[in-house]
């Protein structure tokens, strides 16, 4: 079996950039396949328990769909992950305003973020490595962002994401990547059984802005301690899953004092057996149900109706800068910004 990195043409922009899709393979057939526009996973091929391949990932068949209104399949997200309440935050006394593209919010560093732009792409013996340079100012964020991401497939079936980034000016970041899962390959994926390692989650208004409080699981429709099916409770009358039109939250991991990199979460679909482990260094995980996916797209074959995909955003929590006993995201400079998620495949 062939492991390693090849590539090949994935269309080209308007001003005739060609983007390429660069295929990881790995010792046990697992296929990833990334293009270095916007960093999207536009396959993910993972084993059954037959052994059987099957791509888990929402995506489409060629670039036109995801320069357009994709809503994020696949794709590296920033400056900053998630929404920031209003576009504006101050920071060391100025104020600043951002895009608002989520109703009154500014959501996943705008548009376009980092998902609809070109990234420099190299490949490094397994790894692909990608590098981008947002300058000061772009989306009305401060300074100068120095980002660069490694995609590596290892031979123990895991994806592993690696975040670089540097500045010249303090700024607001929280990178995180996008990938709609499906671990049966289609279908919905409210049978899938999912655990989160979380005593609290950051309760949202109706607007999705957190406010400011970390709510406990206990008790409610959001205590995934014990695996739960997704849809087990997904339609209760909770003001919470009202506010998010299903779950489109961030979990508040549970990390031991000291432990940098922790199992978020457990996804196990049983019919295929395929089970999906989230292990991030990352404080949070945004859990969404693909509550606005509503049959209006379709890609490779399929068309991805409501909660037909879901996904796991590790990340910081959402508008930080405006909530300061949240996690710090500002980056100044002299800091690095490094952090590493790894996406886990087997069988069960």
């Amino acid at each position: 079996m062939r492991t390693g990195i090849s590539q090949a043409p994935f269309g080209s922009l308007p001003d005739g950039d060609t983007i390429t899709q660069f295929t990881l393979t790995n010792a046990k057939g697992m296929v990833a396949r990334i293009i270095d526009f916007g960093g999207i996973i536009t396959e993910l091929h993972a084993p059954d328990r037959e052994g059987r391949l099957a791509d888990v990932v929402l995506g489409f068949d060629t670039l036109a769909p995801y320069q357009g209104e994709s809503p994020y399949f696949g794709a590296l997200i920033g400056r900053y992950g998630n929404r920031i309440a209003k576009g504006r935050f101050t920071l060391d006394g100025r104020d600043y305003q951002l895009p608002v593209n989520n109703g009154n919010n500014h959501l996943h560093g705008g548009a376009p973020g980092f998902d609809k732009v070109k990234w420099d792409a190299a490949i490094e013996g397994d790894s692909l490595r990608l590098a981008y340079v947002s300058p000061d100012g772009e989306q009305g964020y401060p300074g100068r962002l120095d980002v660069r991401v490694v995609y590596e497939l290892n031979d123990d079936n895991e994806l592993v994401v690696r975040f670089h980034a540097v500045t010249d000016q303090p700024t607001p970041v929280n990178l995180t990547q996008h990938s709609y899962f499906n671990l049966a390959g289609a279908g919905h994926i409210l049978g899938h059984l999912l655990g989160i390692d979380a005593d609290a989650f950051v309760a949202i208004d109706a607007e999705s802005i957190p406010t400011g409080a970390l709510a406990p699981v206990e008790g409610t429709p959001f205590d995934f301690r014990t695996p739960q099916p997704i849809g087990a409770r997904i339609g209760e009358d909770d003001v919470q899953l009202r506010n998010g039109q299903g779950y489109d939250h961030c979990f508040a991991l549970n990390k031991p004092q000291g432990k940098a990199m922790t199992r978020a979460a457990r996804v196990h679909e049983p019919v295929s057996g395929r089970v999906l482990e989230l292990f991030t260094e990352e404080p949070g995980v945004q859990f969404y149900s693909g509550n606005f996916l509503d049959g209006s797209l379709a890609g490779k074959g399929q068309v991805y109706a409501h909660r037909s995909g879901f996904c796991l955003e590790p990340q910081h929590f959402p508008d930080s800068p405006n909530q300061p006993q949240f996690p710090n995201t500002i980056l100044r400079p002299g800091e690095v910004y490094r952090t590493e998620s790894r996406f886990r495949f087997s069988v069960d």
